[in-house]
């Protein structure tokens, strides 16, 4: 995108999403400063991150991704250099990309993969979960069913799902 990255990452070590990101920032801003003969930082603030419930919600966060569709930037996702799409849809060959294991349940061959991950790109992702997507992702709260969400907020004792807007009934009003 012009002015933000998405990157749908599957941590093997605990912490490593946040140590990629601040590495990526170093290197980054180092680079741009350099490049453009420039001081400072660039990013806002800190990268915003969902926690996600695989089964549901991974192969639908492929298809938000790939934002610039939406956004008429290209008119194809094979159209994006900056995907994973032709990994993942037109076999091209890459070092920085492992198969996830629902990516690999999309079929038995990697034929039938392929084209079933571009199936999945025929058809616009639905504005009700584009909006739960956003929403989540920019509210740093999960995203999955209650099942799921109930027990990630068990086992980390932090509440990770939005709470219901307004006053609580509970809670009397000082007069």
């Amino acid at each position: 995108m012009t002015n933000h990255v998405h990157l749908l990452c599957t941590p093997q070590k605990e912490g490593a999403i946040s140590r990629m990101m601040q590495s990526v920032g170093r290197m980054y801003v180092r680079y741009y400063n350099r490049s453009y003969q420039c001081s400072g930082t660039l990013w806002e603030g800190r990268f915003k991150s969902s926690l996600v419930q695989n089964e549901l919600y991974l192969l639908e966060l492929y298809r938000y991704i790939l934002n610039p569709v939406r956004a008429g930037m290209v008119e194809e996702p094979s159209a994006y250099c900056w995907s994973s799409y032709s990994i993942n849809a037109l076999g091209v060959k890459s070092d920085l990309q492992t198969h996830h294991p629902e990516y690999l349940a999309l079929g038995q061959t990697k034929d039938e993969r392929l084209n079933n991950y571009r199936e999945l790109f025929k058809t616009h992702i639905e504005t009700e979960l584009l909006t739960e997507i956003r929403e989540n992702i920019n509210k740093g709260l999960a995203l999955g069913n209650e099942q799921f969400t109930t027990q990630i907020e068990n086992l980390t004792k932090r509440r990770i799902t939005a709470r219901k807007a307004g006053r609580s009934n509970n809670r009397q009003c000082p007069r």
